[in-house]
């Protein structure tokens, strides 16, 4: 029986993060995703390169990348789409949660 992935990843997701580990200069099992307290609604997301796996990440391979998810953060993430988008004024990954019960106003926090 198949599970389903905790999170998925776009292929605009997939190939920044491809991009990223490469220019970083230094091994890396992938990229972890967290959250942690911040901002007006409480949680933002967090997106840093992963030097080992730990015991408890939850572990995400997919399109060419592999993705940990901090223990922490599993039950607020279940079901996110990663997606990078770039545009004239900004580019950075966003997280489509289906989860998210509101955001702040300027969109760097969200609650569950």
């Amino acid at each position: 029986m198949n599970a389903v992935a905790p999170i998925s990843i776009t292929d605009a997701a997939a190939e920044r993060v491809k991009a990223l580990l490469a220019k970083r200069g230094k091994p890396s099992v992938g990229i972890r995703i967290g959250v942690r307290s911040k901002g007006c609604s409480g949680m933002s997301y967090t997106v840093e390169y992963a030097d080992e796996r730990t015991p408890f990440d939850e572990i995400v391979e997919e399109k060419g990348v592999t993705i940990l998810i901090d223990p922490k953060a599993t039950m607020f993430v279940l079901g996110t789409e990663m997606d990078f988008v770039e545009d004239k004024m900004k580019s950075g990954f966003v997280f489509r949660n289906p989860n998210e019960k509101g955001r702040c106003g300027c969109g760097e926090s969200f609650h569950v």
